[in-house]
């Protein structure tokens, strides 16, 4: 229920995470959020920051006594096929690191962001969370997975171009899945939906595919 949870937030000053919070906080609950000693300036006094290495839980596992909800957004910034290095060493490292953390504190709720799949590009990003996807699930934690493909945004904008030739693959009945599945999201929709998911708990595993994160994030 919207207004009763405490919510630790890794990858707190990226794209997401920085816009994720303020709304997090709007619907009543109380953030703290696990940043870089490098980067705590960029929250400011918006919550409560704490330093921290995403890599290494023992930074911040003292952090989450009390907490109930764990928002997990660490990862690369702009993927690439030429960053399959990089999406194993931050993206699988940070999130075994988390889930583990997680477990061990009796996290009640863990919200993990991968990427809507499969696809037929960016496989090592796609394999990389698909095994953190797999790692949660074993983990015995109650979590809902979100799988965006394309977040429009500030600085995210080239894909615009895009959206007519979806409107058409969404019009042919043998692409309609795909394109949906993979269609594009805006940030007020990733936002939005997120938010939504913090303050209504999974019991379980729960997916949340660009269908759903739209219309979450339209209800709002």
């Amino acid at each position: 229920m919207p207004g009763n949870h405490r919510v630790f937030v890794t990858g707190a000053t990226g794209y997401i995470g920085s816009r994720l919070i303020p709304a997090i906080q709007s619907d009543g609950h109380h953030v703290t959020a696990l940043v870089r000693d490098s980067s705590k300036h960029k929250l400011g006094n918006t919550c409560n920051v704490v330093c921290g290495d995403a890599l290494d839980s023992t930074t911040y596992c003292e952090f989450l006594n009390g907490v109930d909800t764990f928002v997990h957004l660490v990862g690369v910034a702009h993927p690439s096929p030429a960053k399959a290095r990089e999406f194993v060493e931050i993206d699988l490292k940070s999130a075994e690191e988390a889930i583990d953390a997680a477990r061990k504190a009796g996290i009640c709720h863990f919200v993990y962001l991968s990427v809507a799949h499969p696809a037929p590009a960016m496989h090592a990003y796609i394999d990389v969370r698909s095994k953190c996807e797999d790692i949660l699930r074993d983990s015995g934690l109650n979590a809902t997975i979100v799988r965006p493909w394309y977040v429009l945004g500030p600085g995210h904008r080239w894909a615009y171009v895009l959206l007519p030739a979806y409107r058409m693959a969404e019009s042919i009945p043998k692409m309609r899945a795909s394109a949906r599945r993979l269609g594009l999201v805006t940030i007020h929709e990733m936002v939005q939906a997120l938010t939504a998911v913090v303050s209504d708990p999974a019991d379980g595993i729960r997916i949340i595919e660009v269908p759903e994160i739209r219309r979450l994030g339209r209800t709002r």
